[in-house]
């Protein structure tokens, strides 16, 4: 079986921390660039039959150039600061990224079949999202969801999990084309983590991630995640996603499919959807949000 966790510098070239592409039979949907950059330093790319979502993981100002389209992205000091400008690039443009000051970037892609036009959601606009209840709080960023983007079939979003929390919860999964129910999507996590208030500095931030598969497309991951790390998710159920006592955990999820309709449905894993039922008495997380106000909250 293959190991679908990708741990931090496995999947690195010479210009990207992550490098994960889209053109093989186990993966043919989702792409992920990461790059870390100095003050003035770029990276160019040719966006070709792709379309990206430019996504600053750190740093306070990244120009994004796309002729006839430039920006500069306020972003942020780290993933815990609250949510970034966020810019969407179309196909068939020539890419260049550069930052202000030392900073990390994520460049998400996915195959496009339709032109689009160039956007910006700025991180004030971005909805940001309160799921769960109890020591299943989380704090989401839905920057390139249907609702808050427009895009041919990319979709992004981010998550923030307390210490001593869990997301991605119930397992779910979005593998099957069921109208009105599900859709296939491809998944990619790419984590971060850090110590949480109090923690000693030569602590060891990590998570943890579990991925299951069905009984027809077996799958299994369960793997220690630390800043850097990937898993993909090509099929099966994927939760929880767990912040361990002490560390807060970050990922940013990017996903897309074969369906003509870009959409998120997922559906629970039946063993465990029940869980949901227990959260009616549970109040939020009260450290949640991280940072800044929410613009609406759903279990």
């Amino acid at each position: 079986m293959m190991n679908w966790h990708r741990p931090a510098g496995s999947i690195s070239d010479e210009q990207y921390d992550v490098v994960v592409r889209p053109g093989s039979d186990d993966w043919r949907h989702t792409g992920l660039l990461v790059a870390t950059l100095g003050a003035g330093e770029s990276r160019t790319l040719q966006t070709g039959d792709d379309e990206y979502i430019v996504v600053p993981l750190s740093g306070l100002g990244v120009d994004v150039s796309c002729d006839p389209d430039q920006v500069r992205l306020m972003g942020r000091a780290d993933v815990f600061e609250g949510p970034s400008d966020v810019a969407y690039v179309p196909r068939g443009r020539t890419l260049t990224v550069t930052a202000s000051e030392p900073s990390r970037v994520a460049l998400c892609f996915a195959p496009a079949s339709s032109d689009q036009p160039f956007a910006v959601v700025d991180k004030d606009a971005v909805p940001v999202e309160l799921r769960g209840a109890g020591n299943c709080s989380r704090q989401v960023h839905n920057f390139g969801t249907p609702a808050a983007l427009h895009a041919d079939s990319i979709i992004c979003c981010e998550v923030l999990t307390p210490s001593g929390n869990w997301s991605s919860y119930p397992p779910h999964k979005h593998d099957e084309e069921r109208p009105g129910v599900e859709t296939e999507l491809e998944e990619i996590y790419y984590f971060e983590s850090r110590i949480a208030t109090g923690g000693p500095a030569e602590a060891e931030p990590h998570g943890y991630q579990a991925v299951h598969g069905t009984a027809d497309r077996p799958i299994e991951v369960n793997a220690r995640v630390v800043s850097g790390d990937v898993v993909l998710v090509p099929h099966g159920w994927h939760g929880p996603s767990m912040a361990p006592p002490g560390y807060d955990l970050y990922y940013l999820n990017v996903m897309a499919g074969p369906g003509d309709e870009r959409a998120w449905r997922i559906c629970d894993d039946p063993a465990h959807t029940w869980v949901r039922d227990t959260w009616t008495d549970h109040p939020m997380d009260p450290r949640l949000p991280f940072t800044g106000p929410t613009h609406e909250e759903t279990p």
